[in-house]
């Protein structure tokens, strides 16, 4: 398990796939759930389900395939690109940054978000954070004609230029950690589900436009109409000097349970889990001794904000692993941690009780 969940995650983070550009992860994705022997069905969005048929309750599990980045604006005469952002990407970070623009054939091409020179830079300088509006994207290319050329032209996404690499105890680092490793996870989830010969009825989803709004999710969320929905996601480490006040949640020491997840900026989104489900989890850690964090926190939502509340309304869950540096481009997860919610992810699933009672009375 642990060298296939490790392969599909490095594989994964080397894959653009902007919001709205999943094409060449959900391609992977594909290719790999056909391996197992099932055969996935995709939406007009893009999202890709595979269903595993039995018994009532209905559960729809599932993980974004999408990352976040930038999209062109503008094709300046002299090559340069403006660019918009695409889902929260931190502006202190941009200048500087390696990038890769997608062609319209999907060949990448490398390129930089330009910085003003260290000897130009002025002492005032130093400590201001650029708009992302004054920043363009360096191509190397010297005209918008070569530019357009190579299959560059407005709405050609741009993301992180892609990397992926094991460091020390199996410590993963690099761009997309949200959420390829969580679609890594979601693959070992259905081979162990393919062989089984009873339980509930699982529907796994690879979600599409996360990053951009958070409802790529719900064409398929309302037409499964699941009675149960499992969110695999990101908990936000604060393990490092700077996030030590943010929580309890530790690389290294296991899955997760979001208990409580809120953003007040414009959204006015979030969840809180079903007690029923919270219970269901906690119960599976302890049996299966597999240590179990917690985490709550306002700042970050995932797309369950919205399929909790399809039809009449979804016991809903956000179960995740921790990473560190997230929405940089270098994020940080731990190998343990991805195996680890993948067996309680499969024992949860085998363990759901039939007749579990959802209604809150």
């Amino acid at each position: 398990m642990i060298e296939r969940i490790r392969e599909d995650t490095l594989n994964l983070m080397t894959i653009a796939g902007l919001s709205g550009h999943e094409n060449q992860v959900r391609k992977y994705i594909k290719e790999e759930l056909k391996k197992i022997g099932l055969k996935p069905i995709f939406d007009k969005f893009g999202n890709t389900t595979v269903t595993f048929p039995g018994t009532s309750p209905s559960v729809m599990l599932f993980t974004h395939m999408d990352q976040l980045g930038l999209i062109v604006r503008k094709i300046e005469d002299d090559g340069f690109l403006k660019f918009e952002r695409v889902g929260g990407v931190p502006e202190k970070i941009l200048p500087g940054q390696a990038v890769s623009a997608i062609s319209k054939s999907g060949k990448p091409l490398s390129g930089i978000i330009g910085i003003k020179s260290h000897h130009a830079t002025q002492p005032e300088e130093k400590y201001q954070v650029s708009s992302y509006r004054d920043l363009y994207i360096d191509l190397g290319m010297g005209s918008a004609a070569e530019v357009r050329s190579n299959g560059i032209d407005i709405g050609s996404p741009v993301v992180y230029k892609p990397s992926a690499e094991v460091i020390a105890d199996d410590k993963i680092i690099g761009t997309s950690v949200d959420d390829r490793a969580g679609c890594a996870v979601l693959l070992e989830v259905a081979r162990q589900l393919n062989s089984r010969s009873n339980g509930p009825e699982v529907n796994i989803v690879f979600t599409v436009q996360e990053e951009f709004n958070l409802r790529g999710a719900l064409p398929v969320a309302q037409k499964i109409k699941p009675e149960i929905a499992i969110q695999i996601d990101l908990l936000l480490a604060s393990d490092t000097p700077e996030m030590r006040d943010f929580g309890e949640i530790k690389l290294g020491k296991g899955p997760g349970l979001s208990m409580f997840s809120f953003h007040g900026r414009g959204t006015l989104n979030g969840v809180i889990p079903h007690p029923v489900l919270v219970d269901h989890f906690e119960q599976t850690a302890s049996n299966e001794s597999i240590n179990l964090q917690k985490s709550a926190h306002i700042g970050a939502l995932t797309d369950l904000s919205y399929v909790q509340l399809v039809e009449d309304g979804v016991a809903s869950i956000d179960v995740g692993f921790p990473i560190r540096y997230s929405h940089t481009a270098q994020e940080m997860c731990d190998l343990k941690d991805l195996v680890g919610l993948a067996k309680l992810l499969i024992s949860a699933l085998n363990s759901l009780p039939e007749n579990i009672n959802l209604i809150r009375d």
